[in-house]
Parts: structure tokens; C-alpha cells; sequence
């Protein structure tokens, strides 16, 4: 496991698992041994413990009393469903945004895009899903509905490996970051309508694969 600078034990243990996940190299019912990761590792089983907690809350492993953990599996059936509600409310919360943006909110969403195209340049998935978030919660925010945003955190928190695969699928990065740039240019001209539809469209194309 590659140690990293500024994050703790769990954090690595946790980014090594989850992009084994997302790499196929674990796959769905696959159990993960905790005593195995530590004896591999040569640590306590504290923090493989604390990561495992972790993982649980983001869908990527499912933790059973004494029995261990294995990688989790959802339907198809699930994460259509997923997709389908989140943009339902991205698009209606762009809707109502339009006509509340200012330049400011734009220029910001601008900067979080151009960040974002970087990223998408390096490859950097995880990276790219952090501040991919941060974008999609920019807008969503706007709505003037503060029950919205807190739906919405609540909901993509619970989906966030089949977020990650599918942000990881070959070329999705780019494509996200060109929808950006047209659901920015719809919300800066207050096109509701348009920019709901943009939406729609964005999320198509970046959940499906």
C-alpha cells in the first residue's frame, strides 16, 4: 500500500480498498479479511476496522458481526432508481436557480469546472469526485429550497462507489466536464428550462456504462 503524506492510516487503508473496488481486482460478495489486512500490513486492527466503517457508510463494503466484511453488491435495478431521483432533483434545483445565479455563483462554478478539467487530464478519479460533488451541490444550493440540498447530500452519500465507477468508465471524466460547461451557460443566460434538460442529459450520459 502506497503511504501517502497528510492522511491518516485509516484514510489510506480505506483509498487502497476503494480503489480495488472500483478496479474489479475485489469483486461483489468477495469477503475481506480483517486479520489478513492487518497480519499483511503489519498494523493493529484498529484502523482497518475504522476503514472498514468507512467503506460500510459509502456502499462499498458490507460489515457483519463476526463474520467479517465483503464487498458489496446493488442491482441494476437500484442504481437506475439512484440515478433517476438524483436527476429529478439536480434538475428541478437548476431550474429554480437560474433566475436567483449571479455572476459570482457563476464565475465560482467556472472555477470548479476549470479545476475539474484538470483533473480530468491527470486521470485523477478521486480527486475529480470530490470536487465533482462540490460543483453539482454549487448549483443544487441555488435552489432556494434548503430541504433540497439536504436530500440531496443524504442520497449521494449513500451511492458514492457506483458515483466513483461510474466517473472511472473511460472517457466519462471529459464528457462530465463539457456538460458542465453547457449547464453553466444555461444558468448564467436564466434558462431554467434549459438548464433542467441540460441536466437530464448530463446525467445520462455520465451514470450509464
Amino acid at each position: 500500500m502506497k503511504q501517502r503524506k497528510n492522511r491518516t492510516l485509516r484514510e489510506q487503508i480505506a483509498s487502497s480498498l476503494r480503489e480495488s473496488i472500483i478496479r474489479g481486482e475485489l469483486t461483489p460478495g468477495q469477503k475481506v479479511s480483517e486479520p489478513e489486512l492487518a497480519g499483511k500490513l503489519g498494523i493493529s486492527r484498529t484502523p482497518i476496522r475504522e476503514a472498514f466503517r468507512q467503506l460500510e457508510s459509502e456502499g462499498f463494503l458490507t460489515v457483519m458481526p463476526r463474520r467479517g466484511a465483503a464487498v458489496s453488491a446493488m442491482s441494476k435495478k437500484e442504481i437506475e432508481d439512484f440515478y433517476e431521483v438524483k436527476s429529478l432533483l439536480e434538475g428541478y434545483a437548476a431550474k429554480k436557480a437560474a433566475p436567483r445565479i449571479n455572476e459570482k455563483d457563476v464565475e465560482k462554478l467556472r472555477r470548479l469546472n476549470d479545476q475539474l478539467g484538470i483533473l480530468a487530464q491527470k486521470g485523477d478519479v478521486e480527486s475529480f469526485f470530490r470536487k465533482n460533488r462540490e460543483f453539482h451541490y454549487g448549483f443544487v444550493s441555488l435552489c432556494g429550497n434548503r430541504r433540497i440540498p439536504e436530500i440531496w447530500n443524504n442520497l449521494t452519500g449513500l451511492f458514492i462507489r457506483y458515483r466513483l465507477e461510474s466517473l472511472a468508465a473511460p472517457g466519462r471524466l471529459a464528457v462530465s466536464v463539457k456538460g458542465h460547461d453547457e449547464i453553466i451557460n444555461a444558468l448564467e443566460h436564466g434558462d431554467g428550462e434549459l438548464a433542467q434538460s441540460l441536466v437530464f442529459k448530463h446525467c445520462r450520459e455520465t451514470s450509464c456504462g
